[in-house]
């Protein structure tokens, strides 16, 4: 049975048997899965992970700045200490596990670059 891909993704497993690693570095993709073996060469996201990263880290910042200056009215040199960190964290911890669900889509819809 087929593990769920967002599941696989989100843990950065391999899209096959949901236990491999999928990474063998920070966003490097490994050349195959250590458990079953799956070849990961058809793993090319491109720059999807990096736009839905940008689409949920955005708003989440916005809106936690405009939530922290409502409430403690601090002056800008705060909120610039504030979420400038916070948008670099938030967008390097969410970016290998974004990048994991769109290998395992790829894998799951038979995912490939369009040829003529």
């Amino acid at each position: 049975m087929q593990k769920p891909p967002i599941l696989t993704g989100l843990l950065c497993r391999c899209p096959r048997c949901g236990e491999g690693r999928l990474f063998a570095g920070y966003l490097k993709i490994a050349p195959s899965c250590s458990a079953c073996g799956l070849d990961f060469k058809f793993a090319d996201s491109g720059d999807g992970p990096a736009i839905f990263v940008i689409f949920l880290v955005a708003p989440l910042v916005i809106i936690l700045a405009l939530a922290v200056g409502a409430v403690f009215n601090p002056p800008p040199y705060v909120h610039l200490m504030l979420w400038i960190p916070a948008t670099i964290v938030f967008s390097l911890l969410l970016l290998p596990p974004f990048k994991g669900v769109l290998v395992a889509l790829q894998y799951r819809h038979d995912a490939h670059e369009g040829h003529q």
